[in-house]
């Protein structure tokens, strides 16, 4: 038994002296499937690292006793509770405390890290006095709280500058990016690297031989955190965050930028203090408040979703820009994929594609080539006879899409699903003649698809849960975010999107300058303009959906999507609304200068905003989506909809849902009634406080 610690159980933490008097405290939170540092987790830390200090072993490891990984970060639950309770500085205050007293410990200390260790996670491992990293692929570091609307609290921005130098530290801190065991070793973040079985015995070895940082190390820690060095680099740093995320919209990367510039030079306490200050005022936002909903939003989608989703070969008919990167991404994510189409010269196309995708995300030559076998052109289809799932992605016409099913489903292995990847085509109109309709549904990819994070799981009444629970798993494996949606006519996504899309052509077509549209709603926070929107998705695409949806929304399409030229259909062609030119990161739009003392008209913004939230109101009166949030997580991981607002239901929440609702009848009296207020309007949930 180790002197002080006689009688004593803890929780969360298993305290063991091994052999070699290196004092191991391992980390398994009760009753979690993951480590994550809620206070209680703190709290018996202080305690064990207090006792410790008392009577000092020979070294400490500190490590995981979950087989997933090493800590997930800080309980963002709790987090939300303390927000709302106004205790958020004494939950930063407690774990900067506990962190150093471990780091005050007079005997070293040594974190192992096997699998995800971020958040609170990596900033207990940096107040130790070295860090060991499994070479486990699951093994990623990072502190990704900026994607909450925070930044590390709890000592990282104090400590990591001062480890790693501080271009690389803040580059980690804003981004929110996570780093391998291999390039946290190569930067400095980690001592060592060691298999995972002998993780425990390298980071004790570590702990009581020590070792000593290269000179470059060192140096690069003192002169980068140095006076001149934060007055010349912090400006250089804000300038590269302006070109990604607005100040207004995104304060947090600003505010630990100005942090690190003010108080890098101080001594530990001094960093610890403006760190706190910085990340209490910043949980108290909006912007905060809603990132951190929609973290909580990603996780749902993904528990939509288990594990077991019994597809392991897919088909897909169609090897167009999205059938041929759907088969390339499933082909990536580790399924077998055959490509079929009515000619060679499309496959060869798509498959050309897909190398470039391979080339992208595989970078050891050898497994790009394990992917790349994974992919196979089949002209004849006959991989529609092995597929568990087939894909179809062809033309978005009805007619031809129900013949083909015709072709398919005979072929097809009795427990096999077939799914569409129609846009905006109710299923009741493609189901007609479907012999097993239980297991027939959409599945709504959105381009491009090795970017776009949402799938839309497209229903009707005779599709069977069991097989939306299947795909919803299948969208897991993809590392897609699944929604279920109602089938019909533009689903969720591009029936909320549509109006917006609209609004911007009669804007254009009205003589307002392309560039001013986009600029009205990039201000606003989406992360694209409508204009550039509608030439990147194509103006041929955008007429199909109109086509589809414009009856359904009793809305008239302008003469831009009524009628589009051949070789003028957008980005795929170099020609659209916009020029675009091709550059070394690919293609972007030629946005004619605008009339100079051009003035906007003042309602430009609530022209292009509140058509889309009109729509995202009727949507949840007409029971689209199952609810609110729902709701908001398709279409912000659908469209990109501004996240810090938290999505078009939370947002109308925020403005007040009566004051949207008076400027919409002043833009119908003003501008027609395209604007007239959809149903829904009265439920009492677009009234309720903001979560």
């Amino acid at each position: 038994m180790l002197p002080g610690f006689d009688g004593l159980r803890f929780s969360h933490w298993q305290v063991t002296r091994r052999d070699d008097g290196v004092v191991v405290l391992t980390l398994d939170r009760q009753d979690a499937p993951v480590n994550a540092l809620s206070q209680d987790v703190l709290i018996e830390l202080d305690d064990i690292v207090e006792r410790l200090a008392i009577d000092p072993p020979r070294a400490v490891v500190v490590r995981s006793g979950k087989p997933a990984g090493f800590i997930a970060g800080a309980d963002l639950k709790e987090f939300q509770e303390f927000d709302r309770r106004g205790t958020v500085e004494d939950a930063i205050r407690r774990g900067q405390t506990v962190f150093q007293k471990l780091a005050e410990l007079p005997c070293p200390t040594v974190a192992a890290v096997h699998g995800h260790c971020l958040g609170g996670g990596a900033e207990l491992a940096l107040a130790c006095d070295y860090r060991v990293a499994s070479s486990h692929p699951s093994t990623r570091i990072g502190l990704p709280e900026t994607r909450l609307g925070i930044f590390p609290g709890w000592g990282g921005t104090a400590r990591l500058p001062r480890l790693v130098g501080a271009p690389a530290a803040m580059d980690l801190m804003l981004t929110g990016r996570t780093v391998s065991a291999q390039a946290a070793r190569s930067m400095g973040l980690v001592d060592k690297v060691a298999e995972p079985a002998l993780l425990e015995d390298t980071a004790a070895s570590l702990a009581l031989q020590g070792t000593t940082r290269p000179l470059r190390q060192r140096l690069l820690g003192w002169l980068t955190n140095t006076w001149p060095a934060r007055q010349l680099l912090a400006p250089q740093m804000a300038k590269q965050v302006a070109r990604k995320a607005r100040k207004e919209h995104y304060p947090a990367p600003y505010t630990l930028i100005s942090t690190w510039q003010r108080s890098g030079g101080a001594g530990i306490q001094g960093r610890l203090a403006a760190e706190r200050r910085g990340v209490v005022k910043l949980a108290g936002s909006a912007t905060a408040r809603n990132l951190i909903r929609i973290f909580f939003l990603s996780e749902r989608l993904k528990g939509l979703g288990g594990r077991e989703h019994g597809i392991a070969h897919v088909h897909v008919v169609g090897a167009g820009v999205m059938g041929g990167d759907i088969a390339a991404w499933a082909a990536y994510k580790g399924f077998t994929v055959t490509l079929q189409d009515r000619e060679q010269r499309f496959i060869d196309g798509a498959l050309a594609r897909a190398q470039e995708l391979f080339r992208k995300k595989v970078k050891d030559e050898a497994r790009r080539a394990e992917v790349a076998a994974r992919l196979q052109g089949d002209l004849a289809g006959d991989g529609v006879a092995k597929a568990d799932l087939v894909i179809e992605a062809i033309i978005e016409n009805p007619e031809a899409k129900r013949e083909l099913y015709q072709a398919l489903e005979p072929r097809m292995k009795p427990d096999a699903l077939l799914v569409t990847n129609t846009s905006s085509i109710p299923l009741d109109e493609l189901r007609g003649h479907i012999a097993r309709p239980a297991r027939f549904a959409g599945l709504h990819y959105f381009n491009p698809v090795a970017q776009m994070p949402l799938v839309e799981i497209v229903r009707h009444a005779g599709l069977d849960e069991a097989t939306v629970r299947r795909l919803a798993a299948f969208c897991k494996a993809l590392d897609k975010f699944p929604v279920p949606v109602a089938g019909t006519p533009g689903f969720l996504v591009n029936r909320v999107l549509f109006p917006y899309m609209l609004e911007a052509a009669h804007a254009y077509a009205e003589g307002i300058p392309g560039a001013v549209i986009d600029k009205a709603a990039v201000n606003f926070g989406m992360p694209m303009g409508p204009i550039e929107l509608i030439d990147t998705v194509g103006l041929d695409v955008a007429q199909g959906v109109g086509a589809e949806l414009s009856p359904f929304l009793g809305l008239q399409l302008p003469a831009a999507l009524s009628a589009v030229e051949p070789g003028k259909r957008g980005k795929k062609d170099g020609q659209g609304l916009y020029k675009w030119e091709k550059t070394e990161k690919g293609s972007k739009p030629v946005k004619p200068p605008v009339p100079q003392g051009y003035q906007a008209p003042s309602d430009l913004e609530d022209r292009l905003i509140l058509p889309l939230l009109n729509e995202a109101v009727a949507c949840l009166h007409d029971g689209v989506v199952d609810d609110a949030d729902l709701l908001d997580a398709g279409v912000i991981f659908g469209t990109g909809f501004a996240p810090f607002r938290g999505g078009p239901i939370q947002y109308i929440r925020s403005a007040g849902a009566d004051a949207l609702l008076e400027k919409l009848k002043a833009l119908q009296a003003r501008h027609g009634d395209r604007f007239a207020p959809r149903p829904g309007w009265d439920n009492p949930l677009l009234r309720q406080p903001p979560e």
